[in-house]
């Protein structure tokens, strides 16, 4: 953490000087490089291969250890804003060679991307953040940078990561406002406090309609998170239904065990 907020402040001051220069494509490239060993603690000429050939095509970046490639990264000039068919690019590299991790980056804000390796291929974007615009020591920051790091990088972190990011995104907390459990909850709530009654309908018309911003519900990320919470709630029914069987079962059994006879003590004589 510590070097991570040092760092970042050290290239505040060397991002803004390059985008007021408007840097080239290949210059930000290079001060990108620069920070994934200052800033994440990869090292320049072992764990970086730029221009990395895949299948054909070139990557920007690859950051690979002990013969592993960890993430790729497609650097933008520092003057262009990112847009989609930037990452589709870094994408189809990722899925070409079977890696996870994504950033796509113009120096200053940081996109990072988990590949869904599904037909077709999916994008999740995790996290971003604007270095020009942000606090180094601003808790995305510290935490995107730490999991991504050399020494705290790992396949577990990364999905440990990803779940905890994915559960609490606005995308994600809309569609848990959307479940029965919480117009239920909602419901009992409005009832303690007023002592009027309202049909559960009626709260889930009020939350979808006038309470959740559009966008959270009818955009693609919205879709996707209403499946992630569908997913959860089958799990959960599914482990529930598995605990009552077992009950079922252990109840039938202990009915239905041979019951020791009592051993009667001798009558004394």
């Amino acid at each position: 953490e510590a070097r991570t907020v040092t760092q970042m402040k050290k290239y505040q001051s060397v991002l803004d000087q390059a985008k007021q220069q408007a840097i080239s494509e290949s210059d930000t490239s290079s001060i990108v490089r620069d920070m994934l060993c200052d800033v994440l603690g990869y090292r320049k000429f072992d764990d970086i291969t730029a221009e990395h050939n895949i299948r054909g095509t070139f990557v920007d970046l690859a950051i690979q250890c002990d013969g592993r490639i960890r993430f790729l990264v497609e650097v933008k000039a520092i003057g262009i804003p990112l847009k989609d068919q930037h990452v589709k690019q870094a994408i189809d590299y990722a899925a070409n060679q079977g890696t996870e991790w994504v950033i796509l980056t113009n120096g200053a804000v940081w996109r990072t991307y988990k590949v869904q390796f599904s037909k077709p291929i999916e994008k999740i974007m995790v996290c971003e953040f604007d270095l020009l615009s942000m606090a180094a020591k601003n808790p995305d920051v510290i935490e995107c940078c730490g999991n991504l790091s050399r020494e705290e990088f790992s396949k577990e972190t990364m999905s440990e990561f990803f779940q905890r990011k994915e559960i609490c995104s606005k995308f994600t907390l809309a569609a848990v406002l959307q479940t029965d459990a919480m117009t239920e909850a909602l419901r009992k709530e409005i009832r303690r406090l007023s002592g009027i009654r309202i049909d559960p309908d009626v709260i889930q018309k009020i939350i979808s309609e006038d309470v959740i911003k559009r966008e959270l519900i009818d955009s693609e990320e919205g879709k996707n998170a209403q499946g992630i919470i569908r997913k959860y709630l089958k799990a959960q029914a599914r482990e529930k239904s598995r605990s009552s069987e077992v009950d079922a079962e252990q109840v039938v059994s202990s009915e239905t065990a041979p019951v020791s006879a009592a051993t009667t003590p001798p009558v004394a004589s």
